[in-house]
């Protein structure tokens, strides 16, 4: 569970593992090659191949600013299949839009979330241009 500096809490995870123990999410926003399977929660899917960038960054921005919104009043999640990059940089690009300067979100994430998180050097400048 990562807590943004605005205290809304987001769970990051990896969809290749089971679901964890206790509340299912309300929103979740699913970053995938592919389209997944149906959620039996509201969600939304980024089309974001593995190891790459979203290929469509303004959908990206528009699930983001729906979960940070829901977030205030709902359970919500992030996840890919291994919930460390594509999840890690949708979690940094989220804590800028939660007011967090760019320059400092990667740090943030790998210090509140995974140490890994934000895989390559194109998802790092990814989150740099976010802002």
């Amino acid at each position: 569970m990562l807590v943004l500096p605005s205290g809304r809490l987001v769970r990051g995870r990896g969809l290749a593992q089971p679901v964890p123990p206790g509340p299912v999410p309300q929103f979740g926003v699913y970053l995938l090659g592919r389209r997944p399977a149906p959620a039996p929660w509201d969600s939304r899917w980024v089309h974001w191949p593995d190891f790459r960038l979203p290929r469509d960054p303004e959908d990206l921005r528009a699930a983001l600013a729906e979960l940070l919104e829901r977030a205030g009043r709902q359970r919500v999640e992030v996840a890919c299949r291994g919930g460390t990059g594509r999840t890690g940089t949708a979690l940094a690009c989220l804590a800028v839009l939660d007011g967090l300067p760019a320059d400092r979100a990667v740090g943030y994430v790998r210090e509140h979330y995974r140490s890994r998180a934000v895989e390559t050097r194109g998802q790092r400048a990814f989150v740099g241009r976010f802002g």
